[in-house]
Formats: structure tokens, C-alpha cells, sequence
């Protein structure tokens, strides 16, 4: 990647967590006063999730520090739009030239901050701005980031059949358009490999919203009861909800679990797999676009929204040998799979308005 030179130069200092606002250690070191020119703001959680903020966080790092930019992250005082706004705020008021947004929940903040600091690059991942209304609009200092999840859903069902699993569950967090579409593509996945291996009337899975992001204790008891009841594998869509999957899976008899967004196979051996959004090359790539035409969002990213998905190797399985944990499913299918969406050989839906027409057994729970 093109180096690019750093417009601030700045200490090397990490600051206590703070109500509202919270940052890391700088990537430069000088004399120079506490300004960070590039800010990641968390949604609810910490920069070491496991999951969305950390993946965002990741590329924020390994950008800034590769280009010598000072860089650092904020965290709100709690779950609110007011809270995400003061923290936004803040790192503008710390020398915030860009600020990285990661998740659905900026939605409605970004649309209230963006035409307050129009010299402000904003970097919207997983959302468009909006109001409470609904009513959409993206100012020209806003780029947005969407995910063809359906496609990482559609690999995890895939593979979860063709590795022998008949008895699969989906458990959404928050019913968002991208859980709807990872579940919904997961379903589709198991469809597909069902039909080639002639077993669509044995495979089937559980699908359920817990409303929640959050692990808590109603999760686990759910899942203990799929578990009892014969669930193999639960794909676990929801930031830190897969925690109540893991607890269970560990108290059931062989329960596996499926990751999501990140490569969560470091926090369990029972995580067999995860359908990632890769979140910190998404990040990379727009900051590089924004560096390479002078800090400012160019004519393909002002005002607008990318999607990105397998044709920009921004979704998909991880392949490290570490990671993968199917023995039935190799890498090399895995591979040609993969190839078949990259290409567009295979499509599978986006919709969330309604379910996918499927062969295989879905209990919608919800």
C-alpha cells in the first residue's frame, strides 16, 4: 500500500478510559500536544470484543501506523445517540480529521453530526444515515460501508451440511437487516449443500432473534434447550451473544458453535467456523482511497454507500489451519464454493422482507 504522509505528528500516550470518551496510544512520537488525526468510535462496547469494534479497530491500527498518522478510539458513556454524539465530539475537539463509525447504531448519529462538521471525513461501516423517521440522507463527508452478508451466511450453512451437520441453528441478535440477511443466507447455504448431498428431508434448523447483542442468561437457556434437543451446530450472529451459545455448547454433549464477523476460533475449539465481514480491510481500503485524494472523500465515495462482499474478498470463511475445524469439508471446496460467488455463478438472495423459499425444515421461532 502507497505510504502516505502524515499531516499531524503526535506523542505516543495512551489516556484512561473516560465518561464518553476514551483513546488509545498514538502511532507517532513527538513533542507535539495530545491531537489524534484519525478517531474510531465504538457503538455500546470496547475496542477488544471480538467482534465488530475490534475488527474496525484493527484497521484503523494498521493503517495509521503504516502511514505514520496519529490515530486513537473513543468510547460512549452509554447506549444512547446523545452519548455517541458527545464521544464523536470529542475526538473532533482532540483534532479528528476522520472518524470511523462502526455499526448500525451511528445510523441516526451520523445523520444528526454530519453537516455540523462538514470538514469532518466520516467513515460509516454496516449503516446509512438517517433519522428517527427513517428518512435517509448522506452529506458529501460521509462514506458508507454495507456487507453482502448473505454470501458469509451462505458459506457457513454450506459448509456446516456438507461437514455432515443435519441439525443446525441460527441465533440473530438484534433483528437488523444484516442479521436478517446473514440467517437468511446461512438458510440458503444449507439448502444448496442439502440438495447436492440428496438430504434436504434430514436437515433442518432452528431460527430465532434474541433481541440482543449482549449475552445474558434468557440466551443461554434457549440455547440449552436446541442443544437438548438435538441442535449440532448453532451459528451465532450477534456480537457477544455467541458467549451464551459457547456456554451452553460446552454443557451439552459435542454442541459446536459457528463465529461471526471475526475469526472467533481463538476464544473456543467448539467454534468450528465463522462467517466473517472483514471489517479491517474494509477500513484499509477506504482510508487509503480518502489519503490518496488529499484527505477528502473522492467522487466514487462523497455522499455515497459501497457493498462490498466476496468479488472485494470482503466476506467469506477463514482458511488458516488453526481456524478451519471441518474434517469432511475441505479448504479446496471451500475454495471452488467461494469462486462460485466471487464470480457470480451463484446469487444468493439479499431480501429481508420475507423468508427464503428453501427444501430444507426452517422453525422460524420468533
Amino acid at each position: 500500500m502507497k505510504k502516505i504522509v502524515s499531516l499531524l505528528l503526535a506523542t505516543t500516550m495512551a489516556f484512561s478510559l473516560m465518561t464518553g470518551c476514551a483513546s488509545s496510544t498514538s502511532s507517532t512520537n513527538s513533542a507535539a500536544s495530545n491531537t489524534y488525526e484519525i478517531a474510531l468510535v465504538t457503538d455500546v462496547g470496547n475496542i477488544d470484543d471480538k467482534s465488530f469494534n475490534q475488527s474496525a479497530w484493527e484497521g484503523v491500527k494498521k493503517f495509521a501506523e503504516e502511514n505514520n498518522i496519529t490515530y486513537s478510539y473513543y468510547r460512549p458513556s452509554e447506549d444512547s445517540t446523545v452519548a455517541r454524539v458527545d464521544s464523536i465530539k470529542s475526538a473532533i475537539d482532540k483534532g479528528a480529521k476522520v472518524v470511523v463509525c462502526p455499526g448500525f447504531l451511528f445510523e441516526e448519529t451520523i445523520y444528526e453530526i454530519q453537516n455540523t462538521y462538514p470538514d469532518t471525513q466520516f467513515l460509516l461501516l454496516d449503516g446509512e444515515p438517517h433519522d428517527a423517521d427513517y428518512k435517509y440522507e448522506t452529506a458529501p463527508n460521509v462514506h458508507c460501508i454495507l456487507y453482502q452478508e448473505e454470501q458469509a451466511g451462505y458459506l457457513a450453512g454450506y459448509a456446516a451440511v456438507k461437514e455432515g451437520y443435519t441439525k443446525l441453528g441460527f441465533l440473530g441478535g438484534v433483528e437488523v437487516p444484516a442479521v436478517q440477511r446473514f440467517g437468511y443466507g446461512f438458510v440458503q447455504g444449507a439448502d444448496a449443500a442439502a440438495k447436492e448431498l440428496g438430504n434436504t428431508k434430514d436437515v433442518s434448523v432452528n431460527y430465532w432473534y434474541s433481541d440482543s447483542f449482549v449475552a445474558n442468561d434468557d440466551i443461554k437457556t434457549k440455547m440449552d434447550g436446541w442443544y437438548t434437543g438435538g441442535t449440532q451446530v448453532v451459528f451465532a450472529c450477534g456480537g457477544g451473544i455467541y458467549l451464551s451459545a459457547l456456554a451452553a455448547a460446552k454443557a451439552s454433549n459435542g454442541g459446536k458453535v459457528i463465529g461471526v464477523d471475526k475469526d472467533q476460533a481463538p476464544e473456543s475449539e467448539l467454534i468450528i467456523t465463522s462467517a466473517m465481514k472483514d471489517l479491517t480491510n474494509s477500513v484499509i481500503i477506504a482510508l487509503t482511497e480518502l489519503y490518496q485524494n488529499g484527505g477528502k472523500w473522492g467522487e466514487a465515495q462523497s455522499g455515497k454507500t459501497a457493498v462490498l462482499g466476496a468479488k472485494d474478498d470482503c466476506v467469506g470463511l477463514p482458511t488458516a489451519s488453526t481456524s478451519w475445524r471441518m474434517t469432511k469439508f475441505t479448504v479446496e471446496e471451500y475454495n471452488a464454493l467461494f469462486a462460485k460467488l466471487k464470480d457470480g455463478t451463484i446469487v444468493p438472495s439479499n431480501k429481508t422482507d420475507a423468508a427464503p423459499e428453501v427444501s430444507i425444515k426452517v422453525n422460524y421461532e420468533n
